[in-house]
């Protein structure tokens, strides 16, 4: 029988999903392969520090920095799915 009410924990279960969900989504997001020797952006040199911290590393620092900013680059999903948020 429903009641209405959530069961113990919910709240805490979404916010692990949601966490998880995140972690992921920054996984596939990072780079593999062989690191490129110059930029694919603008094809300033990688230094081999950044190559070996980073395996396959396209971008140098400043075109990865404003890829990062890229707005189209951060999830809004809430999944929580409150009132507030479904009024935006």
């Amino acid at each position: 029988m429903a009641s209405g009410w959530a069961g113990d924990g919910a709240v805490q279960d979404q916010i692990d999903a949601t966490v998880e969900d995140a972690i992921s989504r920054v996984r596939r997001q990072l780079p593999e392969g062989e690191s490129l020797t110059h930029c694919e952006e603008c094809d300033a040199p990688i230094p081999e520090a950044r190559r070996i911290a980073i395996p396959g590393v396209h971008y140098c620092v400043q075109c990865q920095a404003v890829r990062d900013d890229d707005p189209a680059n951060h999830s809004a999903y809430n999944r929580r799915g409150s009132k507030d948020s479904q009024l935006r």
